[in-house]
């Protein structure tokens, strides 16, 4: 009964395998972890004082000081 239940198993793992290779799943393996490093959510951060020309005028004066 085992040995059966384990070939149904490995045959659905092969086809998986196959499938994900098929439609592209092992593509780009690198992108993702290096998207995760591109910081471009800035300017939908509400409240950003960049985003203001009042909160950049802040900054410069900040700066001065």
């Amino acid at each position: 009964m085992l040995i059966p239940i384990g070939v149904i198993i490995l045959g659905a793992a092969i086809w998986l395998f196959i499938w994900a290779v098929r439609t592209g799943q092992y593509d780009d393996l690198e992108g993702p972890a290096y998207r995760i490093l591109m910081d471009d959510d800035d300017p939908m951060i509400p409240g950003n004082p960049a985003q203001s020309e009042n909160g950049q005028e802040k900054k410069q004066e900040s700066r001065k000081d």
